[in-house]
């Protein structure tokens, strides 16, 4: 990776872990990219972590295996890290500081981005109005995503968010025509995940066929903390790039975010700083922002950017502070559900706490289907009212219920088992709407408050098996 200007060089003269310590006598600043030239020759990366008017911290973002102290020069560039992209992008596999993974050749780079990204300006935005396909019911008929939108999805230990994951970056796509669909790109980054995971990340979308189409970013446990806060970083930039230059639509998906957070507070603890909630830092409200900020569309630019970012909760804690801080900068959730795993329903999505906030600017006439909101609004409703019936079944019995009732507990085991529950076949929206009506025809008209005489008329009514008369 090279840069514009060299400002100058200094010589480590303490080292521990991944931090090197110099004497200051230039004048840089927090986070400017460095290169550790070590006495074999190899150049390592490395950023400003701390300073005072003494001495510099430098941060190694690379493998410091066989980095000696005594003749080690660092060289100061006076610049933020930049990530080099270039038309080349789509396709190639990258580890979490955007070196190539995939025995390619270097990328042939026609621009240099600051991978902290620049701030969108409020008034340069525009409203995200358009729908995104995933391929699952649980979201496109129930929490429609919508292009420039950031929607998490919030998991616990042991659920099959990877395998989630996986099927989105390879399912999704944009409603249009051929012209429009390729304009359409994946942005995956793992972020601190184990091996076995990368490899099937990077083999299911091999075997697909996404691979062509997606960045890969691969930052594994086993490399720094620090490389693990740039990781995202550098994806978005990718993204950006793709979205603004190349006029993309991009949809990037980050996992696990809770790895991110958790090297944010170790790095935050080894340079001394106060801690706060659960001991992470008290910025990380903030410093999430910068990552999910990132995420919109800009006026005039044809492209955009959307975000589904992957945290799991510790100890399945909604309330725990990485979930909590993302619900207050994200446009909703969706929520895994252990139960619905145990039940062997996938997508084990649990529809009540899920929410899209931007889902209304998204569906409806001309953008999906005239009958979409609707169709979502009666199978929420009708879906919460079999909830507290359950919840009624097991004080009074199924016995103690009314005919009705028992309608209702059967339309909720319908409505998992046919619609929720998909297996790995990705659907359209047209299916997931008739998945959906088909649940709704077992229910008396006059409980379906949601729907209007025509809606109910044309899909249910009509649509329902005749009977054969009784001779």
């Amino acid at each position: 990776m090279t840069y514009a200007r060299l400002v100058g060089e200094e010589i480590a003269n303490r080292a521990e872990g991944p931090l090197l310590f110099l004497s200051r006598s230039l004048d840089v600043g927090l986070n400017e990219a460095v290169e550790v030239e070590g006495t074999d020759g190899s150049v390592r990366l490395g950023r400003i972590a701390a300073l005072d008017e003494d001495s510099i911290t430098v941060e190694m973002l690379d493998d410091t295996a066989g980095l000696a102290l005594q003749g080690t020069r660092v060289r100061f560039f006076g610049e933020p890290l930049r990530f080099h992209v270039g038309p080349g992008l789509l396709g190639r596999v990258f580890n979490g500081i955007g070196k190539p993974l995939d025995g390619g050749p270097p990328l042939a780079a026609e621009h240099a981005y600051r991978v902290d990204g620049l701030p969108i300006k409020p008034t340069a935005r525009e409203a995200p109005s358009e729908f995104l396909e995933t391929g699952f019911t649980s979201i496109d008929l129930m929490n429609s995503l919508v292009r420039g939108q950031k929607l998490p999805l919030f998991s616990g230990g042991g659920l099959p968010h990877d395998r989630i994951a996986v099927d989105i970056a390879c399912n999704a796509r944009l409603p249009g025509d051929a012209e429009e669909a390729e304009g359409f790109a994946i942005v995956f980054a793992g972020i601190g995940i184990p091996h076995d995971s990368a490899e099937f990340f990077r083999e299911e979308m091999e075997k697909s066929g996404a691979l062509a189409r997606t960045v890969l970013f691969l930052n594994l446990a086993s490399d720094s903390s620090a490389q693990r806060l740039l990781a995202p970083r550098f994806a978005l930039t990718a993204a950006e790039y793709l979205a603004f230059v190349e006029g993309m639509h991009v949809l990037v998906i980050l996992t696990d975010l809770t790895n991110y957070c958790e090297a944010l507070r170790e790095v935050s603890a080894s340079r001394g700083e106060v801690p706060s909630r659960k001991g992470y830092p008290g910025y990380m409200y903030s410093d999430l922002a910068t990552l999910y900020e990132r995420a919109g569309r800009i006026r005039g630019k044809p492209g955009s950017v959307t975000q589904i970012p992957i945290l799991t909760m510790p100890n399945d804690d909604i309330t725990h502070p990485i979930p909590d801080l993302t619900g207050y900068i994200t446009e909703g959730q969706i929520v895994l559900d252990r139960d619905l795993h145990r039940r062997d329903i996938y997508p084990p999505i649990r529809l009540l706490p899920s929410l899209s906030r931007l889902m209304k600017d998204g569906i409806g006439k001309g953008r999906t289907h005239a009958d979409h909101p609707a169709l979502a609004a009666q199978l929420y409703a009708t879906y919460s009212q079999a909830q507290q019936t359950r919840v009624l079944a097991g004080v009074v019995g199924e016995d103690g219920l009314s005919e009705d009732d028992r309608k209702l507990l059967l339309f909720g085991d319908d409505f998992e088992q046919k619609v929720i529950h998909q297996g790995v076949d990705a659907r359209t929206l047209e299916e997931s709407m008739a998945a959906g009506w088909s649940a709704l025809r077992g229910l008396p008209a006059g409980e379906l408050h949601r729907l209007d005489d025509r809606q109910i008329r044309e899909h249910l009514l009509d649509q329902a098996p005749r009977r054969e008369p009784v001779s």
